[in-house]
C-alpha cells in the first residue's frame, strides 16, 4: 500500500511533511508508511478519504490480485517463469512495469494472432483479416470494472422518470418530443434496430419482444443525448477506428441498461430480493441475462452492490461476454476450466445451477449458472443458445438467495477450478486437456494422456 501511497502524493505534488500535516500524522510515521514497514491503517484512510475525496479501491489488495494474475497469464503466454513471491514484489513495488509487461504481452498477442491469420489466408487474395478489437473493448471496460459513471448517471435521470418494466410508451414519446424520431416496426426488418436520420425514424425488428423494444429504443437514445459523451470516451480509449466504433456501441448499450434500470432503483430492489435474478427480470421487464449483466455493473462509489463477475459462453466454449467488477481472472489462452458450472447448464436448461468454487491462489467463490435462449420465432427458424454465468467471492456469498442450504463454511466442498488448461497449477486433474504453459511435461512409460493418437484411458 505505500507504493500506492507514495504515488498519490506525487500525483498532488505534496512532499512527506506537507501530506503528513494532511494526514495529522508524523513525517517519520508517513515514511515507513510508505516504505511498507508500517500498515496503512483504518484512521489514516479515513483521513485521505477526507483530505483528498480518492475512491479507496485503490488501496484495495483486489486491485493488485487482478494485475497479478494478468501478470501471471502474461508470463505463462511466453513460457516464462516466475514464483509467486516474485509476482508478489513487481505488482505490489512497481505495478507501472506489471502492467507494462502485461501490456506488450497483449499486443504480442495481436500481432502474432494476425500473423498467424495472415499466413492462412494468404491463398486466399481480396478476403481481408477478421477484426480484433472485440478483446481490446472488453478490456476497457474490464479495466473500468465494469462501471461508467457519467452515462450511469445521465441514464438514471431518465429512467427514473419512467414507471419500472413498463417504459416503451414513455420512450417513444421521448424520442418524438426531443427529438422528433418516429418508432416503426418493420415487418421485413432483419436488424433488430436501424435508424433513417434524413426520416427521422427508428425502426425496430418485427420479432422483438416489448423487453427488448425497450432496449433498443434506449441505445439509440443514447446516440442521440449522449453522443458526445461516448464519443469522447471513445476517443479517449486510444484504439483504432474498428475499435472505437465497437467500444461507442458497447456504450451505447450500456447507457440502455442503466436507463431501465436506473441504478439506485435497481440496486434497492436486488438488496431487498436478496438477488434473486427473477423476480429482477421481473420487475424491471428484462431477460435473465440483461439482469445479471446489470449486476456486474453496480460499482458506484458510496453506493455500491455485490462485487460480482458476469461471463457468457456458447456450447464450444467460446466466450462472447466476460465483465467484472472484481480480481476474478478470466483466461485468453486455452479456453476455460471444465469444472466450471457454467457448462454444465448446457444440459439442463431452465435450471439455475449453483456452485461453491476454489481457484488455485485458495479463493472461494459463489457461482450461478443458466442457459437462455434467443429465437427469432416460426417453425424451423434458428436459435441462439449461451449459458450465462454470475459469481461473487465467498465473503459476498451470504448476501445472495443462492447460498440458502449451501455450507458456505466447508472448503472441502468446494469444487477446484482453474483459469484455463495452459494457465491452472493444480496436478492430478482428471480434466486437464493439455499440460500448462511453459511447464515441462514429465512422461513415464505407459503415459499417454497428452500424446497423439493416445486413448486417454492411460
Amino acid at each position: 500500500m505505500g507504493v500506492r501511497l507514495r504515488r498519490l502524493r506525487e500525483a498532488r505534488g505534496l512532499t512527506q511533511a506537507a501530506l503528513a500535516k494532511r494526514l495529522e500524522i508524523s513525517p517519520s510515521y508517513l515514511n515507513q508508511i510508505e516504505r511498507n514497514q508500517r500498515p496503512l491503517t483504518a484512521a489514516v484512510l479515513l483521513r485521505l478519504n477526507a483530505a483528498f475525496d480518492v475512491d479507496m479501491r485503490i488501496f484495495s489488495d483486489s486491485e493488485g490480485a487482478r494485475l497479478l494474475t494478468d501478470l501471471r497469464a502474461a508470463l505463462a503466454d511466453q513460457g516464462a517463469e516466475a514464483s509467486a513471491v516474485e509476482l508478489r514484489v513487481l505488482t505490489d513495488e512497481m505495478p507501472e512495469i506489471a502492467r507494462s509487461i502485461v501490456g506488450l504481452q497483449a499486443r504480442l498477442r495481436e500481432v502474432s494472432e494476425r500473423a498467424d491469420l495472415l499466413a492462412s489466408r494468404l491463398s486466399e487474395p481480396g478476403r481481408s483479416m477478421a477484426p480484433t478489437p472485440f478483446e481490446a473493448v472488453r478490456d476497457w471496460f474490464y479495466d473500468r470494472r465494469n462501471h461508467a459513471p457519467e452515462l450511469d448517471l445521465a441514464a438514471e435521470g431518465v429512467g427514473s422518470a419512467l414507471p419500472p418494466g413498463a417504459m416503451l410508451s414513455g420512450l417513444i414519446d421521448r424520442l418524438a418530443g426531443r427529438h422528433g424520431v418516429r418508432v416503426a416496426v418493420a415487418e421485413d426488418e432483419t436488424r433488430l434496430r436501424s435508424y433513417d436520420a434524413s426520416a427521422r425514424i427508428l425502426r425496430l425488428g418485427a420479432n422483438l419482444e416489448p423487453g427488448r423494444q425497450v432496449f433498443q429504443i434506449a441505445t439509440q437514445l443514447a446516440f442521440l443525448e449522449q453522443g458526445e459523451t461516448i464519443s469522447r470516451l471513445a476517443a479517449e480509449s486510444g484504439m483504432g477506428p474498428e475499435g472505437q466504433a465497437l467500444l461507442r456501441i458497447g456504450l451505447a448499450n450500456y447507457y440502455a441498461g442503466a436507463l431501465i434500470m436506473p441504478y439506485r432503483a435497481f440496486l434497492e430492489a436486488a438488496e431487498a430480493c436478496a438477488y434473486d435474478i427473477d423476480l429482477i427480470a421481473r420487475r424491471f421487464g428484462v431477460g435473465f441475462e440483461t439482469a445479471c449483466h446489470r449486476l456486474s455493473t453496480l460499482q458506484r462509489p458510496g453506493a455500491s452492490g455485490v462485487p460480482f463477475f458476469f461471463i457468457r459462453v456458447d456450447r464450444a466454449g467460446n466466450i462472447s461476454k466476460r465483465q467484472s467488477a472484481t480480481d476474478f481472472h478470466f483466461s485468453r489462452i486455452g479456453g476455460a476450466c471444465p469444472l466450471w458450472n457454467v457448462y454444465e447448464a448446457f444440459s439442463r436448461p431452465g435450471e439455475i445451477l449453483r456452485q461453491i468454487a476454489q481457484t488455485p491462489d485458495g479463493r472461494s467463490y459463489l457461482w450461478i449458472a443458466r442457459m437462455v435462449r434467443r429465437g427469432r420465432g416460426g417453425f424451423g427458424a434458428p436459435e441462439k443458445s449461451f449459458a450465462v454465468a454470475l459469481g461473487c467471492d465467498l465473503a459476498h456469498a451470504g448476501r445472495l438467495v443462492y447460498a440458502r442450504g449451501l455450507d458456505l463454511g466447508n472448503p472441502g466442498l468446494a469444487a477446484r477450478i482453474g483459469p484455463g488448461c495452459k494457465l491452472c497449477e493444480r496436478s492430478g486433474c482428471p480434466q486437464r486437456a493439455f499440460p500448462e504453459v511453459g511447464r515441462p511435461l514429465a512422461v513415464t512409460e505407459g503415459e499417454a494422456r497428452f500424446a497423439p493418437y493416445s486413448s486417454g484411458e492411460s
